[in-house]
């Protein structure tokens, strides 16, 4: 088992997304991505299956054709294939935990 201190994990950069691998295991894959204002992971697709939850901040989340206003706490779905993405355009930093599964 394997406890991870999320406050600890959390670090920003100035000139782009950072991005820290939690879990890169094949049944599985668990990232934590930390935007400062104003920065953005552009909407494209992947064939799996993807939750999104907000760690902290807020954001606007892009979901297939779907614009999504997400605070601190708010979990979304996105089946495989469906184009997604996220800025952190609510003038504040957005910190969010992407866990992917493969389709099977």
């Amino acid at each position: 088992m394997e406890t991870l201190d999320l406050e600890k994990l959390i670090k920003f950069s100035s000139d782009k997304i950072s991005r820290e691998m939690l879990s890169d295991k094949p049944e599985m894959r668990v990232a934590l991505m930390c935007l400062n204002e104003g920065q953005k992971l552009e909407p494209h697709k992947a064939p799996l299956r993807l939750l999104m939850y907000v760690v902290q901040g807020k954001g606007t989340f892009t979901v297939g054709d779907e614009k999504i206003e997400a605070d601190e706490k708010t979990c979304i779905l996105c089946e495989p294939s469906v184009q997604h993405g996220f800025e952190a355009n609510k003038g504040e930093k957005l910190v969010v935990m992407a866990i992917v599964t493969p389709v099977e």
